[in-house]
C-alpha cells in the first residue's frame, strides 16, 4: 500500500459515485414552473385550443374556477424506458468503476467487490417507481388588453417545465417576460 495512486484514485471513484447518486435522485425531481404567455387569439379562441391540446396529451379536466377562469387538468406521466435503462447503465459502470478500484485496494477480497454491480438494476427501479405519478396543470387565460377587440390573451400556466415547453411549441406562444 505505499502506492499514493490507489488511495487517491478511490477518492476520486467515491466522488464520482456520490455525484452519480445525486445524478439519479434528481431524475424523478419535479420541476414545476409557472409561466407567462402571451398568444395572439383572443380569450374566445384560445381556451378550446388549449384544452384540446391537453385533451390530447391524456390530461383529463380536474377542476374549473368559472370566477378565476381557471382551469386545472391531471394526468398520468409514464416514465421513460430510454431513461431508466440509461441509469441502470451508468450505474453499472459507476459500480463497476468502484468494485475495480476496491478490488485493486484490497486484493483478499477483489472478486466480491465485483458483486456491487448487481445493485445497478436498483437505479432503474427507483427511476421507473418515482417518476410514475400524476401531474397536475393549472392554467388562466385573461384578456392582455381589456376592453379592446381581438385583443391577445395571457395564460397563466402551472405545469411541468418539459409540458410547458411543448405547449409553447404547439399553440405558437410567446412568452409574455
Amino acid at each position: 500500500m505505499d502506492n499514493p495512486i490507489l488511495p487517491s484514485t478511490l477518492l476520486l471513484t467515491l466522488l464520482l459515485s456520490v455525484g452519480l447518486f445525486f445524478f439519479i435522485r434528481a431524475s424523478t425531481k419535479d420541476r414545476i414552473t409557472k409561466a407567462e404567455l402571451v398568444s395572439e387569439q383572443d380569450e374566445a379562441a384560445l381556451m378550446p385550443r388549449v384544452k384540446e391540446y391537453f385533451r390530447s396529451r391524456s390530461y383529463q379536466v380536474a377542476a374549473i374556477d368559472g370566477d378565476k377562469n381557471q382551469v386545472t387538468f391531471e394526468g398520468f406521466v409514464q416514465p421513460s424506458w430510454f431513461l431508466a435503462v440509461f441509469l441502470t447503465l451508468l450505474s453499472f459502470a459507476g459500480m463497476l468503476c468502484l468494485a475495480l478500484v476496491l478490488s485493486l485496494l484490497f486484493p483478499n477480497f477483489g472478486t466480491w467487490f465485483l458483486t456491487l454491480v448487481i445493485l445497478s438494476p436498483l437505479s432503474g427501479m427507483f427511476y421507473w417507481k418515482k417518476s410514475g405519478r400524476v401531474e397536475t396543470v393549472s392554467f388562466q387565460i385573461e384578456e392582455a388588453n381589456r376592453g379592446e377587440l381581438s385583443s391577445p390573451s395571457k395564460i397563466t400556466i402551472i405545469a411541468h417545465r418539459d409540458e410547458l415547453m411543448e405547449l409553447q411549441r404547439a399553440l405558437q406562444l410567446q412568452s409574455a417576460e
